[in-house]
């Protein structure tokens, strides 16, 4: 795996070895962040990346602009990989790794940068089968309409025939891409869904978790 574009285009990515891990091609990649651009949604902005493995994702993000990405992961062993990832891209300064279990915290938001403009949702495929309200997914997504400002987009990767409701609460499907056995959804919160207007934070946005016993940063 690799960053593919930006300021460190071409790094190549310390990868777990004999671990379930799911990576994005790049090719996948490229097409995600490509519609992102286009809808502006990486230049500044504020970025999580959960279930982050590598932290592929959230470290493309930075190479292309994003001022800020918050990992989590709840595996120390992955998560001691992507620190030595954020350390090669010299990304130490704009990002936080977090070790915790993501259906508890979400995307916790900094008391630096509060709420996400950008979040992506990768969870074990096996478990990306089913999202539905009901399920750990559908209830995460219901947890990160809190934790995402207005107008802010939620990346949802699943299985390519994944039961996904069209609205998380206020986080609305504004669109919905098919690569190989993947399918790629795009949630948009608010009235605002689809437009790139997120230059302010919200009002209402808690900077702090107020749930310290489950995350630590490391």
């Amino acid at each position: 795996m690799r960053i593919i574009a930006g300021t460190k285009r071409g790094m190549k990515l310390f990868s777990p070895e004999g671990m379930d891990t799911r990576p994005i091609t790049d090719r996948v990649k490229e097409s995600v962040f490509n519609i992102l651009y286009s809808k502006g949604y990486l230049e500044g902005r504020i970025v999580a990346d959960l279930f982050c493995g590598t932290g592929s994702m959230g470290l493309e993000a930075l190479s292309r602009g994003a001022a800020w990405a918050t990992f989590v992961d709840k595996d120390h062993r992955v998560v001691d990989i992507l620190k030595r990832n954020i350390e090669k891209a010299d990304f130490v300064g704009q990002s936080k790794a977090v070790c915790a279990n993501i259906f508890r915290v979400g995307a916790p938001p900094t008391p630096e940068h509060g709420c996400y403009d950008l979040v992506f949702v990768d969870p074990p495929y096996k478990m990306s089968e089913s999202c539905e309200s009901q399920t750990q997914v559908g209830k995460l997504m219901g947890l990160l309409v809190s934790q995402v400002r207005d107008s802010g987009m939620v990346i949802l990767r699943t299985h390519e025939y994944a039961v996904v409701e069209p609205a998380y609460g206020e986080l609305v499907r504004v669109d919905q891409r098919n690569w190989g056995t993947m399918t790629v959804n795009f949630y948009c919160k608010g009235q605002l869904a689809g437009r790139p207007a997120m230059d302010e934070p919200d009002a209402e946005c808690d900077k702090d978790t107020g749930d310290d016993d489950e995350q630590q940063d490391v």
